[in-house]
């Protein structure tokens, strides 16, 4: 039974039905959901810090309705975005229902499609790192693994990091840096695998040259089929996806340093190097994601089993509230920059 709250987050395609089915406001009624009635909700519930016993841990474990949960999610995501681009092609559709259909299909790109696509890519078996990279693709996100698993967890928390945020810097230079950069150093990751495995860069085991031509086959094929009005508003989503992505690497290790030695080499990744959030409802619909800092100290670690710990520095809100908060500058850096002051 412990597991049948995470299936809370078949409400986020639930909204997205409505969307796709109605007009004027309710085509915004995902992004009223996710960032209007959850930020509030969580107002009123206690942060949930409880932690499974050794006896629960070994059982959650061997649970397989946690994975099973995640696989359901690539059909629906698919069945959706094909609906996405029948639905958006209506005629009577006023501008404002067009771009509330996008945003709502941006929000699955980046809770559905990259989130549950990073839970899956840490999975020690190809068949669940391929359900993963299915996900990210119908993100075009798919640059995401090999930088993600390779380079973040690696660099987190020190200036080598794309997706580790500086303190003091504005979330709207930070996408354009964490993005970008993080793209170039898949790459660069990638050619340096194949170059240890005595292979040329252009090769089918290169995961960049695969996914690069998987990415413009699905954008070739969506033209194709439903042209160009159809084509440009799945990337507007697919950007609303990752433009999310982003806002949730900026708050995850906003202005968090490892320490580093004389010889230039930092600490290990502990659980103080990444934000926290103990809010109930954002924690579910995110698959644990919020308890970050356990997601670092042990990346394969799967997504029911992640602790909350005392050490973890804490948002003063769940991960929707605080996205929120980051879009204004002066009063995110007013809230953290005082928490980082108390941390040093």
């Amino acid at each position: 039974m412990k597991a049948i709250k995470y299936f809370s987050v078949l409400l986020i395609p639930f909204a997205n039905y409505i969307s796709f089915t109605n007009y004027g406001w309710l085509t915004f009624l995902p992004v009223l959901f996710v960032f209007g009635f959850v930020p509030l909700l969580e107002f009123f519930i206690k942060p949930n810090k409880n932690n499974f016993t050794k006896e629960e841990e070994k059982t959650e474990k061997q649970n397989k309705l946690y994975t099973y949960l995640l696989y359901l999610i690539l059909p629906i995501q698919i069945v959706f975005l094909i609906f996405f681009f029948n639905s958006i092609q209506n005629p009577v559709l006023e501008t404002y229902e067009i771009i509330g259909r996008i945003l709502g299909m941006g929000i699955m790109c980046g809770v559905l499609g990259i989130n549950v696509g990073h839970e899956l890519g840490h999975r020690n078996n190809r068949f669940d790192e391929f359900i993963g990279e299915l996900l990210l693709l119908t993100s075009l996100n798919t640059h995401f693994l090999p930088y993600h698993n390779g380079g973040h967890h690696y660099n987190v928390a020190t200036p080598k990091d794309a997706a580790t945020a500086r303190k003091n810097e504005w979330i709207f230079i930070f996408w354009i840096r964490s993005h970008f950069s993080s793209y170039t150093t898949a790459w660069s990751l990638e050619n340096t695998r194949m170059k240890t495995a005595n292979k040329t860069w252009f090769h089918h085991k290169n995961r960049m040259i695969v996914y690069t031509i998987s990415t413009f086959f699905l954008i070739s094929i969506i033209f194709f089929f439903y042209g160009k009005f159809i084509g440009i508003s799945f990337i507007l989503a697919a950007i609303v996806g990752i433009l999310l992505l982003e806002t949730v690497n900026y708050i995850e290790h906003y202005g968090l340093l490892r320490k580093q030695n004389e010889n230039g080499r930092y600490e290990r990744v502990k659980r103080n190097h990444s934000w926290n959030s103990d809010h109930q409802v954002g924690q579910v619909l995110l698959f644990n994601l919020s308890r970050h800092s356990d997601h670092h100290y042990n990346g394969a670690k799967h997504y029911q089993l992640l602790k909350s710990v005392p050490e973890s520095p804490q948002m003063p809100t769940g991960y929707p509230g605080m996205m929120l908060l980051s879009l204004i500058p002066p009063i995110w850096f007013l809230v953290m920059n005082k928490k980082l002051k108390k941390l040093s």
